[in-house]
């Protein structure tokens, strides 16, 4: 089947076959639902201010009891947000395990089975615009952290509040962990299709990969080419693509075993960030950001050889603080820039001879994949002060 065929039905209305009807109303009842959470995240305003009135005033009961009385249907709403992350887990999987089940290519899937191809998509739409709006909004980390605040301080007091027993302690620490995440939604897809890729060890992972790497030749395609952009109605259209492009590639990313942005990779990496890069900056900054910091190979510890060139991402947002290396032209490290990367003494002191790591995480985990110097230090290697 050729790619205008499946790009012609992948932007159709398709309708599920008789095969795929089971998966298509479990996923169908989820995205129903979604609609909804977007709505209601979109118009989170916080208690802020009986926040800050409860904190100025703490021996004033009054403003404790309204700051709390605000807090609780927040804190219900935002249980709501992440026991529906988990039924979009479920979703995720249940789609996963229709568009990669054999004997058929991924090619072939997405000719067989139009309608959950186009509900995977529509999943990673809802996933990366649920986090744009989540980290855009500061008051959602702030009420959740009054309320857990709170919960502790009565806990030591012997006090037990009617709200604890919606959201339990151990409740309490899950949502911690899932709103401490820059994208929650987006980190729990990503683990969903690493957990799905690991315990199906009789399911090749080329299977998975070659899915992922499909639809986001397709979307690629869809946004650079004239003859299908023109199709776009709207501006929705061309940002429900950009979103479903950087969605499959940050879960391809996460799955293959070297990453998306290698040489081998299957995705034309330059071209997706060509056609990003063409769209005005303040539609796709923040995707551009999910790929520089969601992707766990944009900069990691790989070998120099297996990186491709991305300026593109790298010059105007480096997805780190510390020291990100230059890429020559045909995607080899300047190991110079490498060396550069190296603490120098003050002093007398011998220099540290580890390489700081680029990857996310500790800025100065050692990278285990390059060289390291092995030169002994002795007196006769250390400079004098100048």
């Amino acid at each position: 089947m050729c790619m205008t065929e499946v790009i012609n039905k992948f932007t159709s209305d398709a309708q599920p076959t008789e095969a795929e009807t089971a998966v298509w109303n479990q996923v169908s009842a989820v995205l129903e639902e979604a609609h909804g959470i977007l709505a209601e995240l979109q118009s989170y305003n916080g208690a802020g201010q009986e926040i800050r009135e409860a904190i100025q005033n703490p021996n004033d009961l009054q403003l404790q009891e309204k700051a709390w009385n605000a807090v609780c249907p927040l804190v219900a709403k935002l249980k709501r947000f992440y026991e529906f992350s988990l039924r979009l887990e479920n979703a995720l999987r249940s789609l996963l395990e229709a568009l990669t089940s054999p004997p058929y290519a991924p090619m072939q899937h997405l000719e067989r089975e139009q309608a959950l191809a186009k509900q995977f998509a529509e999943i990673l739409h809802f996933t990366l615009s649920f986090d744009e709006l989540k980290m855009t909004n500061p008051a959602i980390q702030n009420d959740f952290s009054y309320y857990r605040r709170t919960i502790s301080r009565n806990r030591l007091n012997n006090q037990q509040l009617e709200a604890e027993n919606e959201v339990n302690n151990e409740m309490a620490n899950r949502m911690s962990l899932f709103y401490a995440e820059a994208t929650p939604m987006l980190k729990t897809l990503s683990n969903a299709t690493t957990k799905f890729v690991s315990e199906n060890k009789t399911l090749p992972i080329e299977d998975t990969t070659d899915c992922l790497s499909t639809m986001a030749c397709v979307c690629r395609v869809m946004l650079e080419t004239p003859e299908y952009r023109c199709r776009f109605t709207n501006t929705d259209t061309m940002l429900f693509c950009m979103r479903v492009m950087v969605g499959v590639i940050i879960l391809y990313d996460h799955v293959h075993p070297v990453g998306a942005f290698a040489k081998t990779s299957k995705i034309d990496m330059k071209g997706c960030i060509k056609v990003l890069k063409e769209q005005p900056s303040n539609s796709v900054e923040g995707l551009l950001n999910a790929l520089s910091s969601e992707t766990v190979n944009c900069v990691s510890n790989a070998p120099p050889t297996r990186l491709i060139c991305m300026p593109a991402i790298w010059r105007e947002s480096p997805p780190c603080s510390v020291f990100v290396p230059k890429l020559l032209p045909r995607g080899r490290l300047r190991w110079r820039e490498i060396q550069r990367a190296k603490v120098q003494p003050q002093c007398s002191r011998p220099a540290v001879t580890t390489p700081i790591s680029v990857s996310r995480g500790n800025p100065r985990q050692p990278a285990a994949n390059w060289p390291q110097r092995t030169q002994a230090t002795t007196i006769e290697n250390i400079q004098p002060c100048t």
